[in-house]
């Protein structure tokens, strides 16, 4: 039978039928058929009418014959947000926030005027002091200005030269810190680092009142620089990085105590960073233990600090590098002066936030973070020997987990953290535990309410390191006045009025003052070696 084109195009239920068996069942169809289907289907295609902008679509036609399984229509919002443009202010201002108020001009033209005031408008080191304060700068900061100006190749600094660097300055760096870094550091640095203290300190050194007598032993002068360069990475390099970044300077306190060496003539009632008395007693500790005097102490001279109160242990993992900061390193095991300097304020002093990180440090031999039970076992261990040849029975471990467990009050049990020792506010009790047995004993004799009552106290109570400063001090000086009347002879007793306490005290001083260059007479050689 023939089927004509024109049946195909009239009769659509033969159309949808043909259609479904050629989707099917090509088998089935001659090939005539395909033929047809293919001219209709494209002749359908091109009749499509084009869709026009704004009409919507047909809906699909649907064949009876042909059922389709149905799809989830998605939701389509018809509503089209346009994004919005915020405008978010700037709130990151690494060089200090910039102050529209100020006229640097007019501070230019103030320290124009106060070149003009001098000699051929060349100012000198001691001259800068004027011109720092005309740029509303503390006193010491005229060393780091005198260099950053490049005084340091001529000897003095141009009127010019100056105001060339302190425009460039103003310009790029708006706060304190930036600026105190940026006249310190080395080009192209944003950090200090230990030498980059030297020059300030040592024009401390060289013009501080309360440091004149140093003047009489230049060849002492690096070790007094050696100790503050210490104390200040201790207190304000919270990363341990060995080196200052601004944001250390603006959360320290560091500027703030430069700025009272102007206004305080006896330095040792500034007692961060730059006490003469907390720099004796650093010295004559280390000279004790230092018995051959090479400005180094190896880990058994190190063991008898404090009649061997520290275990052997912890004196081991110090000598490990647990504790090193920086790139420095260990020399052949021995401890220099400025390690040790880290050494006794950590000891001296474990509730600073530095000598907890300095002990944990220590503690963690793993080094994952997390003081394990098994590591305050192996320190606790050496304890209990000490304590039984002493004839004290010591405590279980057992026993001693519980009470220091309740004492830190970790937040996963088990593991105590950096975090959980400074959140409880007894590290000190914590640390003495387990590797110093002296101070542990006089924990455990202690009265329990008189550790609250430190705990809960607020108050600006002076810190455990500068009480034993002072006391130490003041033990040193009984010692050295002692040494002198003996060496006077039977002098004293010869006249009828006995000297008054502030005669001894002033007496003490000066001895003091002389005795350490006295004990430190080999220090030029040592350097120069």
């Amino acid at each position: 039978m023939m089927i004509k084109e024109t049946s195909l195009r009239r009769d659509p239920d033969l159309r949808g039928e043909l259609a479904f068996l050629a989707r099917g069942c090509d088998f089935v169809l001659p090939s005539r058929f395909k033929k047809r289907l293919k001219s209709f289907q494209q002749t359908q295609i091109q009749n499509k009418p084009e869709k026009k902008p704004g009409t919507p679509l047909p809906p699909p036609a649907t064949s009876p014959s042909s059922p389709q399984p149905l799809s989830p229509v998605p939701h389509v919002n018809n509503v089209v947000n346009a994004p919005l443009s915020i405008n978010i202010p700037r709130f990151y201002f690494p060089e200090g926030l910039p102050d529209t108020c100020s006229n640097h001009e007019q501070t230019l033209s103030r320290i124009e005027t106060a070149f003009m005031d001098i000699e051929d408008q060349k100012a000198d080191i001691y001259e800068m002091g004027k011109i720092a304060k005309v740029c509303g700068c503390p006193l010491y900061w005229k060393a780091p200005m005198f260099r950053a100006a490049g005084g340091e190749k001529t000897g003095f600094v141009t009127s010019q030269s100056f105001i060339a660097m302190w425009r460039k300055l103003l310009n790029n760096h708006h706060d304190d810190a930036s600026k105190f870094i940026c006249l310190l550091a080395k080009p192209n640095c944003s950090s200090l680092e230990q030498e980059d203290f030297i020059p300030l300190l040592q024009d401390v050194v060289d013009t501080h009142p309360g440091l004149t007598f140093l003047k009489d032993a230049p060849e002492f002068h690096s070790r007094y620089i050696t100790t503050v360069i210490q104390r200040i990475f201790y207190t304000v390099n919270r990363s341990w990085s060995g080196k200052i970044t601004s944001t250390e300077i603006r959360k320290s306190n560091f500027l703030q105590t430069l700025a009272l060496l102007e206004e305080e003539e006896d330095i040792n009632q500034i007692t961060d960073y730059f006490s003469y008395e907390h720099f004796y007693v650093i010295y004559c500790k280390f000279w004790e233990l230092d018995t051959d005097h090479d400005l180094y102490i190896s880990q058994a001279d190190l063991s008898r600090y404090n009649d061997q109160a520290s275990s052997n242990r912890i004196i081991e993992r110090i000598f490990s590098g647990a504790v090193t900061r920086g790139k420095t390193i260990q020399k052949e095991g021995r401890m220099s002066y400025a390690d040790f300097v880290w050494f006794l304020i950590s000891e001296e002093d474990k509730r600073n936030p530095t000598s907890i990180e300095y002990w944990f440090r220590c503690v963690d031999v793993d080094g994952d973070g997390i003081l394990s039970m098994y590591e305050l076992e192996y320190f606790y261990e050496e304890q209990c020997e000490r304590m039984e040849a002493m004839g004290i029975e010591p405590l279980p471990f057992h026993d001693l987990l519980c009470q220091m467990l309740d004492l830190v009050k970790p937040a996963v049990d088990g593991k105590i953290t950096l975090r959980d020792l400074k959140r409880c506010r007894m590290a000190h009790i914590f640390y003495d535990t387990f590797f110093n047995l002296e101070k542990y004993l006089d924990h455990e004799q202690r009265d329990p309410f008189a550790v609250q009552k430190d705990v809960e106290n607020d108050g600006p109570e002076p810190s455990d390191w500068d009480r034993f400063a002072a006391e130490e001090y003041e033990t040193l000086v009984a010692e050295e006045s002692a040494q002198a009347q003996f060496q006077e002879g039977f002098e004293d007793y010869e006249t009828d009025e006995p000297a008054s306490p502030s005669e001894f005290g002033n007496k003490g001083s000066k001895i003091l003052s002389a005795s350490l260059p006295e004990k430190c007479g080999k220090l030029q050689s040592v350097d120069e070696e």
